[in-house]
């Protein structure tokens, strides 16, 4: 049995719908649909506005032209100078398991390199642990606190990754 092949691009305006949908999709499933959260932050209902900001990027993955997953970085203010935040990391579940995660995160992080980046921050929650697993075995490791002020102050775990 063939896999579907998986494409990786830049997000378009097209997708705004599609990859909101799916990021809210996620939180449901998880039950973390709640204040604080991405899920309510009026951004991700424009995902392709909200990256056009110079120094940010977000990847979209694409499977037989359905969007399966998204990764993004974003210069959240009062990060520390170097520093850019990796954000709105989601994947369909029926694409989880399978490498598309880590190859999606790879691209991002690679982005963050080739944009002179020196740290990634990201913040998360203890409901997606397997997520977290996956940025620890990337290099990404807890602090005890918050940095710079993206307004997800539902979330409580951050991360960090030296590049």
């Amino acid at each position: 049995m063939e896999q579907a092949v998986i494409t990786f691009r830049p997000i378009e305006e097209k997708d705004n719908i599609e990859i909101a949908e799916l990021i809210r999709s996620v939180f449901r499933e998880f039950h973390i649909d709640r204040p604080g959260t991405v899920y309510f932050d009026p951004t991700t209902d424009d995902l392709y506005g909200l990256f056009r900001k110079e120094g940010s990027v977000y990847w979209i993955a694409e499977s037989e032209g359905q969007i399966i997953g998204g990764c993004g970085l974003y210069p959240t203010p009062g990060l520390p100078e170097g520093c850019v935040e990796l954000v709105k990391f989601y994947l369909m579940a029926s694409s989880r398991g399978r490498g598309t995660g880590w190859n999606l995160m790879d691209k991002t992080i690679a982005s963050a390199r080739t944009l002179g980046y020196r740290q990634l921050y990201l913040e998360s929650l203890p409901e997606l642990n397997k997520a977290i697993s996956l940025y620890e075995r990337a290099g990404f490791r807890k602090i005890c606190q918050p940095l710079g002020c993206s307004g997800h102050f539902g979330c409580d775990i951050w991360m960090v990754m030296d590049l």
